[in-house]
């Protein structure tokens, strides 16, 4: 997933169409920004009339008014102060949920090819860090360009009322710290960028550690894992540490060309004043402005570190917003689905250096039919069980449902008539009720309870406190794995699709649990096309039909006890598998 180099305006122009939706409450801000603004070169000038009222005319009456203008000032100050902040941050934190909501729903439409080249704790890193990059970035840029910098054009449009040839003065340092920030802008931009990756890895070991943390322990690899640890933290401290000098550079940088101006300000007032060309309180008055102007200038000087890391996370955001999502361009009807699948010269690869994973696959499995998919690891069966769903956009060939080109049906209605039960369980931390009923909005206890007795889970569900609604922990982690398996076979059966796809799904299963499952499979295969991966081929001597896979290719096909008397690639299969089974069962 590489970053487009896009220009900062069309970054920041992209951002603030999330804000759209809210300009209502975003203009409040702005209203509080501008009034708040306006206070200080208004304070500035009471600075001119507080002058000539306490020292040069001592009129009571005026020292009352400036007391009381004051006063009003500041109040109107606090409370512009108040609302601009509350309200930008409001919009800031509706923009930041917007964005995960972007975020997420596009992960729900990314093709698994995406996932098998993008880590876990990265994408959660986006989620947790680099948008709340964009939130900080955004509300605290936004009040400071737009509060200080009307704050210093109102203050420089005062000065130039009092004296123009000092204002001059003060605005030739301008091109100097323009230059100053432009050089530092690049290193802030890659800086961040790196403490950005470098997140992304701490996230990624945390998840790894988390959920390997048995086979860290088993395998004594804690001071492995510790070492990794510590190298990435140590990477994002140096990142940090660069982006923190840069960044801090600039502020002493700047005051000291500040004051190289002020020490120009300070000769020629002198000058003016011993001419009689300027009188006290104008002297005091633009004085005031230039120490009113050091503040938010300092502070938009260090906006540029702000700008850059916001910048920075955008572009990372926006990177994932812009992946492509699965091709979902169908537009064919399906009506009754009875579960025919043709596959035409079918090949595949996982990405183009690979070598292909399926080669000139051709199979026809009748509407009905229980057809074995057989072969030694890598052969390409769970490869073929993945196309059929389109998991995987396919690169040769085709696959027909029911006369259909799968590529020509949409998404939904394809998926809505496959159920899968793989070896890789996914149950989500929580009740069972609810795992079982996944995606389903239409159920009640009753058919969620004759599917789970079908998949015989209710045997232990009945004995845990809760039952049904018993919470299964992260990833199912409070039940064995033949449970977990079960409760799988259980959401496959209440899903009643026409299609059953089986990927080793009686693997984690007992002796005796997998005889009463078989039973059920038995049951559930009628009048449904059903297609089995196994290694343990005991599991599949019923089908009406044995594949058999080799290097990528269907090597021999026909009845298991037909494919046993032709004595090849099969008959050898089954004779280690059995050798095998009757070892352990002799251990």
């Amino acid at each position: 997933m590489q970053r487009k180099k896009t220009t900062d305006i069309r970054l920041y122009i992209r951002l603030l169409a999330y804000v759209k939706p809210y300009w209502r409450i975003f203009g409040i801000s702005i209203l509080g920004m501008i009034m708040l603004a306006i206070t200080n070169p208004a304070t500035a000038a009471l600075f001119k009339y507080m002058i000539e009222g306490v020292f040069l005319t001592q009129d009571a009456d005026r020292i009352s008014q400036i007391i009381a203008a004051l006063v009003i000032l500041s109040a109107v100050a606090a409370l512009a102060n108040y609302v601009s902040s509350l309200s930008l941050h409001w919009v800031a934190n509706k923009v930041i949920m917007d964005l995960r909501c972007a975020l997420f729903a596009r992960l729900l439409g990314f093709p698994s090819q995406f996932y098998d080249h993008h880590s876990s704790g990265t994408l959660i890193s986006k989620f947790t860090f680099d948008v709340t990059q964009i939130k900080e970035a955004s509300t605290s840029v936004l009040n400071v360009l737009v509060r200080d910098s009307l704050t210093i054009i109102g203050l420089l449009g005062w000065m130039l009322f009092i004296d123009w040839e000092m204002t001059m003065i003060t605005l030739l340092t301008a091109p100097a710290i323009t230059v100053f920030l432009l050089m530092i802008r690049r290193r802030l931009r890659r800086m961040s960028r790196h403490v950005q990756d470098s997140m992304a890895d701490i996230h990624h070991i945390l998840g790894e550690v988390t959920h390997g943390e048995r086979m860290v322990k088993l395998y004594g690899g804690q001071q492995q894992e510790q070492q990794r640890f510590q190298q990435a933290i140590n990477n994002n401290r140096r990142y940090t540490m660069k982006f923190t000098s840069a960044a801090v550079a600039s502020s002493p940088t700047v005051q000291l060309i500040t004051a190289l101006a002020l020490a120009a300000i300070i000769y020629v007032s002198a000058q003016k004043a011993a001419a009689g060309s300027i009188g006290v309180d104008d002297f005091v008055s633009f004085f005031t402005a230039i120490l009113m102007i050091l503040g938010p200038l300092k502070r938009l000087v260090r906006i540029n570190e702000h700008i850059q890391r916001g910048l920075a996370a955008c572009e990372s955001v926006f990177a994932v917003l812009d992946e492509p999502v699965e091709e979902d361009a169908g537009t064919d009807a399906l009506t009754e689905v009875k579960g025919r699948i043709e596959i035409r010269d079918l090949g595949f690869a996982y990405d183009q250096s690979d070598s292909r994973a399926l080669s000139d696959i051709n199979l026809d499995i009748k509407a009905g039919e229980t057809v074995a998919l057989v072969g030694a690891s890598g052969s390409g069966k769970s490869t073929l069980a993945n196309l059929l769903p389109r998991f995987y956009s396919i690169s040769e060939g085709s696959i027909l449902l029911d006369g259909h080109d799968i590529r020509a049906l949409p998404l939904c209605q394809l998926r809505h008539q496959i159920a899968l039960v793989s070896q890789d369980i996914v149950l989500f931390n929580d009740t069972i009720r609810q795992n079982i009923a996944y995606g389903r909005r239409d159920v009640d206890d009753a058919e969620i309870v004759r599917a789970a007795e079908r998949a015989h889970a209710m045997e232990f569900i009945k004995k845990l406190p809760d039952g049904l609604d018993t919470r299964l922990g992260d990833k199912g982690s409070k039940l064995s794995g033949g449970q977990r398996q079960r409760i799988a076979l259980a959401r496959a059966f209440l899903k009643d699709a026409p299609i059953l796809i089986l990927d080793e799904a009686t693997s984690a299963l007992d002796t005796e649990s997998e005889r009463a499952i078989q039973l059920a499979l038995d049951e559930v295969r009628q009048d449904r096309t059903c297609l089995i991966i196994a290694h343990r081929l005991s599991t599949i001597e019923k089908a009406d039909r044995v594949i058999v896979m080799d290097n990528s290719r269907i090597v021999e096909g026909g009845s298991h006890a037909d494919l046993l008397k032709q004595n090849g690639a099969y008959a050898r299969l089954y004779m280690v598998n059995t050798e095998t089974r009757n070892s352990h069962t002799g251990e």
